[in-house]
């Protein structure tokens, strides 16, 4: 082993590359911030103590993800830009599910020694192109060496003046509504699992999710009275939705379109497709409940229903699948 920790002579890592300890924390933190851009609510990005990103509600909305290689993604799978993508919609997504506007990412990396610098040159180039589509920047972060690549997220948010939109607002009668997609990453988890990297559609929803985060403040202004960033699958989320409001949910699948790419591959994969749509995660759709005689806005559609009691049901009973991830299981 070298005195680089196991990054080979010269800081060159197994594949001949450049490891990041051949260039050292500062080489690396050049390299990257000059890859970025910055939005207008950056008022001071990377280079001081701290960055200053500009607040004009006067409030915060802040929300924080991990990803760990080997649980979270894995690089067999999925480039660095992909993971830089997916790190950053974990988080934005977060943020729009309060009704905010994201504004700004804090990045941490903690990675191995030998870890190829053009591998977290492009993690960054991904972290920064989705924060650009919402008009937010990466300003600032830490780094540090570790046995196990992971990537810590914090994003902050503009509320624009109103108030956040809460888990615990939901109440009987309201219509249950979602922006966005869900089962596609699920099924696109399972087609690489099996070995597969087709269909293409499900695949790439797996590595790049497609995030509605102007739903968000638009369901806000609209006078949603909950919503909820669909990251564990839908049911387990809407769990939290339930539990917080002292409501019942009732899902219905009539609400679900199934793409005939995810049919195809439910059927050859032995899979019922709804196990993906109802308890998948990670296409960050946003769910949120809306007073009865609310107008749905564009890109919104009713899945259901809420009303009294407890509980998340599927069209009117008990549902006997998995509803979703849990970190600890």
């Amino acid at each position: 082993m070298s005195e680089h920790g196991g990054a080979g002579q010269h800081g060159r890592n197994a594949r001949g590359g450049v490891g990041v300890s051949g260039i050292g924390e500062f080489g690396l933190i050049g390299k990257i911030t000059a890859r970025l851009s910055y939005g207008p609510t950056t008022l001071l990005g990377p280079g001081d103590d701290a960055a200053v990103v500009a607040a004009p509600d006067g409030r915060v909305a802040a929300s924080t993800d991990v990803l760990v290689d080997g649980r979270h993604f894995r690089r067999d799978w999925s480039s660095a830009r992909d993971v830089g993508h997916r790190a950053a919609a974990a988080n934005l997504a977060d943020i729009a599910a309060m009704g905010a506007t994201p504004t700004a990412l804090l990045v941490a990396l903690c990675m191995p020694a030998d870890l190829d610098t053009g591998w977290a040159e492009e993690l960054a180039d991904g972290l920064s192109a989705e924060a650009a589509t919402v008009g937010a920047s990466v300003v600032g972060g830490d780094m540090s060496a570790s046995p196990t690549l992971t990537v810590a997220v914090t994003a902050l948010g503009d509320l624009a003046g109103r108030p956040p939109v809460l888990r615990s607002g939901a109440r009987p009668g309201d219509v249950l509504a979602l922006a966005g997609r869900t089962g596609y990453a699920a099924a696109g988890l399972t087609v690489l699992t099996r070995g597969f990297r087709t269909p293409r559609l499900l695949v790439e929803a797996y590595r790049r999710p497609e995030v509605p985060y102007r739903a968000g403040p638009q369901a806000a202004e609209l006078g949603a009275t909950s919503m909820i960033d669909v990251s564990d699958g839908l049911l387990a989320d809407l769990g939290h939705v339930s539990a917080a409001s002292g409501v019942a949910i009732d899902v219905r699948r009539e609400g679900f379109e199934v793409p005939r790419q995810m049919a195809d591959a439910a059927q050859a994969l032995g899979v019922d497709p709804y196990t993906w749509i109802l308890a998948g995660g990670d296409d960050h759709a946003l769910a949120a409940t809306f007073p009865p005689a609310a107008v749905l806005p564009p890109g919104w559609r009713p899945i259901g229903l809420v009303t009294d009691g407890a509980g998340v049901t599927v069209d009117g009973g008990a549902y006997d699948g998995p509803t979703g991830w849990d970190h600890f299981r």
